[in-house]
C-alpha cells in the first residue's frame, strides 16, 4: 500500500552539512563532467526520504556511476520528477520564495531560460536571506544573493511516498555514515 509522510528535513539539512566539503565514497563524483551539484540535492533529498523511484526513465535513483536516472544528476530532470511524481519517493511542486523551507531545492537559470544548477536551502538569515548548500561550488550556508543567475526556480518538498512496511532508521544512519545505501 503507497502511503505518504513527511519529509524528514533536518536529515537533510544534517546531511548537506556532512558532506557539502567532501564527497560520500558512495557516489560518484560529476565536477568535471557537468557538475555535480544535482547529484548532491539528490543525495540530500534521498537523506530526507530514504526512498528511491525505480521507474524505468521517469524515476530518481541512483545504484552506481551508469545506473542512475537523468533525474538524480540533471537540473531539469530533477524538476520534472519532484513536480510530476505520483509514485514512491520525494514529491513537490514549484512554489513561491516565501514558501521554502530547509531541504527545499532551489534552481537558477541564464538569460536565455536554461536552469543549470541546483541548491538545496539550508537556512535563512535576516540579514543574508535564503541560505543554500551546494557541490560543484562547495557550499554550507551560503547566501542565495551571492549567486549570479538570471531566474530562479523554488521547489518545495510536500513529502515522500512508499510502501507501508518500509522503515527509514537504517537506511539513513547507513547512508549519513557513508557505508550504504538502501534504496
Amino acid at each position: 500500500m503507497l502511503i505518504e509522510r513527511p519529509y524528514a528535513r533536518e536529515r537533510a539539512l544534517e546531511y548537506a552539512k556532512t558532506w557539502a566539503f567532501d564527497r560520500n565514497p558512495l557516489f560518484f563524483n560529476y565536477t568535471g563532467f557537468g557538475g555535480d551539484c544535482t547529484n548532491f540535492v539528490s543525495q540530500c533529498l534521498f537523506a530526507g526520504s530514504c526512498r528511491m523511484n525505480f521507474t524505468p526513465i521517469y524515476g530518481w535513483y541512483y545504484l552506481d556511476e551508469n545506473g542512475r536516472t537523468a533525474s538524480w544528476t540533471g537540473v531539469t530532470y530533477l524538476y520534472n520528477f519532484l513536480t510530476q511524481n505520483e509514485g514512491v519517493g520525494p514529491f513537490g511542486f514549484e512554489a513561491s520564495e516565501n514558501a521554502l523551507d530547509v531541504g527545499d531545492v532551489v534552481q537558477l537559470a541564464n538569460r536565455e531560460g536554461v536552469f543549470y544548477h541546483s541548491l538545496l536551502v539550508s537556512g535563512f538569515d535576516e540579514v543574508r536571506g535564503i541560505l543554500v548548500s551546494a557541490h560543484s561550488d562547495d557550499a554550507f550556508d551560503r547566501p542565495l544573493s551571492t549567486y549570479s543567475y538570471a531566474f530562479a526556480r523554488y521547489i518545495h518538498i510536500s513529502g515522500v511516498r512508499f510502501y507501508l512496511e518500509f522503515s527509514t532508521d537504517a537506511c539513513y544512519r547507513d547512508f549519513l555514515s557513508g557505508t550504504a545505501i538502501q534504496p
